[in-house]
């Protein structure tokens, strides 16, 4: 803590499933969470991008208290978050001005480099980079990367949506209005997943997760889940884009096989493994995040910014994904597997048992290091980012959207990010660590899953 901390306002304890990501951040084992997007203002705007930038931010920093606070003694047992009195936007927001257009290539090389720096205190836990280019002076790129620790993936939506209406509200701006220096609200932060869910654990479900972890925890010599885990983390990246016609006949297939774009993604994937992976591997792992926030209190909405998600789990073996046809019968299991879930209600969950664990830095990661990962991939799927009045050209839009985050050191081998932009493009980002994952077979398992997902399409 430095000097200056001390003097911050003390806010709440930071949360059990909020605290797994203040233990990693600082020793480098996950550092943040990124969402790239595409806006559009209309030819009325017609002050200064930056201006209007500041105004939004302004406006969003008021509405979500979480972007004012920053975790403290982040590898203690008892880290709790504080406020910073006022935030200089010339910090956390910065302009990155182009000739042309950025490209994909591009935008995955800048990711892959925030994806590797993390944050350091008293600064905020979140930056806002704004890319604009000579080709159309109406359009920018808006990247907010952020520690998970002060929002999920869901949260990242909520500050895009949040932040076009914000934009859109600024249309009236007066030159000098918007301000660098924005003094902090009071409001307090909102209830961390344990403060607003009591996240229930049945004894046979603790006695079943005993048995797994200390009797029965051999290493499944045919599961392939990577490399060790291991230190440093580096992270790598690639974008996968679909059209707006390719997503749509996606949804479309997807429902009149009774499943979901999620779950084709999850059977996609294992299929587009096991097709360059050696032989002898014959299961696969994947685990899944699923929102708690429909089932919280009225006061966190889709529009809210915290951490309020848990995870699931699926298997995949290669005798049943890997017929010439697409296995539908897999990704309709798989739809069921996350329906039981959701049934749920967030009560027998890993999130849950977190509430068990003594010492977050030696048991879930440090006595880790060397040892066999047990997820093979994750697949965090966002659905669509929708918008209100998405046709009128009058205001401010909002376009394609790309989500990604950081490789995890002790969670699974690859990371496949997926959302659906307010265009209605599909957009899938697989992330892995450098020497956990080879790149050479990253890319042939993503030029597999891509030729599939466009066979799919037709």
């Amino acid at each position: 803590m430095t000097a200056a901390m001390e003097n911050f306002e003390r806010l709440r304890p930071v949360g059990n499933l909020e605290k797994y990501s203040t233990v990693r951040h600082p020793l480098g084992y996950y550092y943040n969470v990124a969402f790239a997007v595409n806006y559009t203002i209309p030819e009325t705007y017609t002050l200064p991008l930056k201006g209007y930038i500041y105004k939004a931010i302004d406006d969003l920093i008021q509405r979500h208290p979480v972007l004012s606070a920053i975790p403290c003694d982040e590898v203690s047992e008892k880290p709790y978050f504080v406020r910073l009195p006022e935030i200089d936007l010339s910090q956390p927001v910065s302009f990155q001005h182009r000739t042309e257009k950025l490209s994909d290539s591009e935008l995955e090389s800048f990711l892959q480099e925030q994806h590797n720096t993390g944050f350091t205190a008293p600064a905020p836990y979140w930056r806002l980079i704004v890319f604009t280019d000579d080709t159309n002076s109406k359009h920018f790129t808006a990247v907010f990367v952020y520690h998970h620790a002060i929002g999920d993936g869901g949260s990242g939506k909520a500050f895009h949506r949040t932040f076009l209406e914000a934009l859109r509200g600024a249309a009236s701006l007066q030159e000098g209005e918007s301000r660098q220096v924005v003094p902090s609200p009071k409001t307090a932060l909102l209830p961390n997943l344990e403060a607003a869910h009591p996240l229930p654990v049945s004894l046979p479900y603790l006695l079943k997760v005993l048995f797994k972890e200390l009797i029965f925890a051999k290493d499944d010599p045919k599961l392939w889940a990577g490399g060790s885990i291991q230190l440093p983390l580096k992270t790598q990246l690639r974008i996968i884009t679909l059209t707006a016609a390719q997503t749509s006949s996606l949804v479309k297939v997807c429902r009149e096989n009774g499943t979901t774009v999620t779950c084709l993604i999850q059977t996609a994937f294992a299929r587009a493994l096991f097709h360059h992976i050696p032989k002898e591997y014959i299961l696969l792992n994947c685990s899944g995040a699923i929102s708690s926030r429909p089932w919280l209190p009225e006061t966190i909405t889709e529009d809210s910014m915290g951490v309020w998600v848990q995870e699931f789990f699926e298997s995949y073996t290669r005798s049943a994904v890997t017929d010439k046809t697409f296995p539908w019968t897999e990704a309709k299991r798989s739809r069921m597997t996350i329906l039981k879930e959701l049934k749920l209600k967030s009560k027998n969950t890993s999130v849950g048992l977190l509430k068990f664990m003594k010492d977050y830095r030696k048991d879930l990661l440090e006595s880790k290091l060397g040892k066999a990962r047990k997820s093979t991939y994750e697949v965090s799927s966002l659905g669509v980012v929708k918008t209100e009045n998405a046709n009128d050209s009058s205001i401010s839009q909002m376009g394609r959207v790309v989500f990604s985050q950081s490789a995890s050191v002790t969670g699974s081998a690859i990371e496949v990010s997926a959302v659906t932009g307010a265009d209605g493009t599909l957009v899938l980002v697989p992330s892995w660590q450098t020497n956990v994952v080879d790149d050479s077979l990253m890319q042939a398992v993503i030029e597999t899953l891509t030729t599939e997902l466009h066979l799919l399409c037709k």
